[in-house]
């Protein structure tokens, strides 16, 4: 059942004891989501806490600076930025999955999966949702929790430069710099510091890089042997997947990534016309239209047949 926003803030007010769930290999409007909503709820005198199914990586680690560490047996589970509970990952998805009592989403690929659903696709990203649920909550937004919705807001859309930032996007941006977000610090961290080991991957990926369709489609793959290579792991490959994209007359970047079960993620971005959302549904995936993923099986040949193929009925459509 959908549900809107002073509905999800009466369920919320309602509640204690609220196990906050994000989705596998996190990003920063899952976790943005995540700790913005525990903070606001500890401060608001309830027991709350996070969970993820993979380690979070160190430079996300000011969300959390304000956070209590708490112990409980959930009796209400939100879910943040997760489309589908597939996206949970191992062993969350086997222990929550049909438990969820609350999503709060901005993909319009959401299969509804959870008792009440906090829906809004025309969001940049899942933190404007939050920041208008503890608007309707009557939380006072504080300084930690303005880091924690300005990151989610800035990851989401690329530093402010995609075009899923809207009027609102901003807006709520700069309110989020009135109450103390460190925005210069966050989009350095975000954007402009790399770590020795991301930097070695980097490399690595470019030299992968292929070109298809008269240049219209760019790929790069990520392997195991690439980390292992550059010391890397795929906490840190996310910002790969922006690069083809970037390249002139390329309206599909595609980066391929190996997962340890030797399973492959298509992490998918385009330039209109193209629907990345669409093409990535081809393959059992889905997510936003300029920004999508799916899961291919192995091996690489396959997995790389499969996206080209795809890639070329949409190209051609």
């Amino acid at each position: 059942m959908r549900i809107d926003v002073k509905a999800a803030a009466h369920l919320l007010e309602e509640q204690d004891n609220i196990l906050i769930l994000c989705h596998s290999h996190p990003d920063g409007d899952t976790l943005g989501c995540g700790f913005a909503l525990c903070s606001a709820l500890q401060k608001k005198g309830k027991r709350a806490r996070v969970a993820c199914a993979d380690e979070i990586p160190t430079k996300y680690a000011y969300l959390w600076r304000e956070v209590e560490r708490q112990s409980f047996e959930p009796q209400f589970i939100v879910a943040v930025d997760v489309a589908d509970p597939k996206l949970l990952g191992h062993p969350v998805e086997e222990q929550y999955a049909q438990r969820i009592n609350l999503c709060i989403d901005h993909h319009g690929s959401n299969i509804l999966y959870a008792e009440k659903t906090l829906l809004d696709p025309s969001a940049g990203a899942t933190c404007e949702i939050i920041f208008e649920l503890l608007r309707e909550l009557e939380m006072r937004i504080d300084a930690a929790v303005a880091d924690c919705i300005y990151t989610g807001l800035s990851t989401d859309t690329g530093c402010f430069r995609y075009s899923n930032a809207t009027a609102r996007t901003h807006r709520i941006a700069a309110e989020m710099i009135d109450c103390g977000a460190d925005a210069p610090i966050i989009n350095q961290v975000m954007f402009e510091t790399k770590t020795r080991t991301y930097a070695a991957l980097e490399r690595l990926a470019l030299d992968s890089l292929e070109l298809f369709y008269e240049g219209r489609a760019a790929l790069v793959t990520v392997t195991q042997e690439m980390y292992r290579l550059s010391g890397s792991d795929e906490s840190e490959c996310d910002p790969i997947a922006s690069l083809p994209r970037q390249i002139e007359g390329v309206l599909v970047g595609v980066m391929l990534r190996e997962r340890a079960d030797g399973t492959f993620k298509a992490s998918v971005r385009t330039h209109r016309p193209v629907d990345a959302a669409e093409l990535c549904r081809r393959m059992g995936g889905g997510g936003h239209p300029r920004a999508a993923g799916c899961q291919l099986e192995g091996p690489l040949q396959c997995a790389r047949e499969e996206l080209l193929r795809n890639i070329k009925a949409v190209l051609e459509a």
